[in-house]
């Protein structure tokens, strides 16, 4: 029972956070699209800055639940997936110093090489983490010892590129949507227009996406044994038709909600797929980590769960505390203030 609880918190947290990062990592990597001056930009930032580093808490809070819950979960995860986390790791560094750096010098070439590291800093993390997730519910080419067979190449296969699109258009679009409630003017009608231009290829990739799914995972097997579950995808689907239903419309913050929700029945679609297994073998069913092979002890499954029955609400309470406060339109007179990036 406890392995079931942290195995659902495990997709949660993850799904929290493809939900809150994931519209400033889309704003991010859409930049030299959205914004045309320096006016723009400034606000495009400013439509972050707020919340990027908040919304990176439920990152660290995903990969400290695996490490914590499922420790042979994180040791064969972040050896067999070694490169691309290190390569999220350092592209999300890039962004966070983008954010700190880019006003420090009054130069038009010092502000277009961090411009260039938040492109970057946006785009790698959505690519790699889709690529990543893709491959993990393809399952891994994992032995009897849990050695990871195959290498960094090995996680570009068609699948797992097309979970990496996947993740940068669910991104892409969701940034556009928060950059369309956070901005005025044409910023705002370019991120409207952006949107409407990705949704369309959004939605043939979510088909794909799910086809191919059905093809080249057992993730279906779930569901199919427990048709109530389909709920979930009947979730993803209304998120995206909504979204389309209602971007560009006097109901912003409902277009970016139904996005939000997309983006968490999408992960969450995977993540009940998996279970029992968080890393299934490609070579050996056998061979797969599951909730009861990779797990702690029960004592530390129960410590941990009354540590965060006390932090995790705490944590949401300042979290919407921080996006009530800033829920406002970025004006010019909060880019003049000495708090602005």
């Amino acid at each position: 029972m406890l392995e079931t609880i942290w195995f659902i918190l495990w997709g949660v947290l993850w799904a929290v956070y493809f939900m809150l990062d994931g519209f400033d990592l889309g704003m991010g990597m859409l930049m030299p699209f959205l914004a045309k001056n320096e006016t723009e930009k400034r606000t495009l930032y400013n439509a972050a800055g707020p919340f990027w580093d908040g919304n990176e808490v439920w990152l660290i809070a995903a990969g400290g639940v695996t490490f914590a819950a499922f420790p042979t979960a994180y040791a064969v995860m972040f050896s067999g997936l070694y490169s691309a986390l290190l390569l999220l790791l350092f592209a999300l560094i890039l962004r966070g110093v983008s954010f700190e750096f880019r006003s420090k010098v009054d130069s038009p070439a010092w502000r277009s090489v961090w411009d260039f590291c938040q492109v970057v800093g946006g785009f790698l993390p959505a690519l790699l983490l889709g690529v990543a997730f893709a491959n993990i519910f393809k399952g891994l080419p994992l032995d009897a010892q849990g050695v990871n067979q195959g290498g960094f190449f090995s996680l570009l296969n068609p699948y797992g590129l097309l979970g990496g699109v996947l993740f940068v258009l669910l991104f892409a679009v969701h940034g556009c949507l928060w950059l369309g409630i956070k901005s005025g003017g044409a910023l705002q009608g370019r991120a409207d227009r952006m949107a409407a231009r990705l949704w369309p290829v959004l939605a043939v990739v979510v088909v794909l996406f799910l086809a191919y799914t059905s093809a080249a995972t057992q993730l279906f097997g779930n569901y199919l044994n427990n048709p109530a579950l389909f709920l979930i995808l009947a979730g993803a689907v209304a998120g995206l038709v909504f979204q389309r239903s209602w971007m560009g419309t006097a109901r912003r913050w409902a277009a970016w909600g139904a996005s939000a929700l997309m983006i968490v029945c999408v992960t969450m679609f995977g993540v009940i797929g998996l279970y029992p297994a968080i890393i299934p073998s490609s070579l050996d069913p056998g061979a797969s980590l599951t909730i009861y092979n990779a797990s702690s002890s029960p004592l530390t499954l129960k410590i941990m769960l009354g540590v965060a029955l006390v932090f995790v609400p705490i944590v949401l309470l300042y979290q919407a505390w921080v996006y009530k406060t800033f829920s406002h339109r970025i004006t010019d007179e909060d880019l003049r203030s000495e708090e602005a990036y």
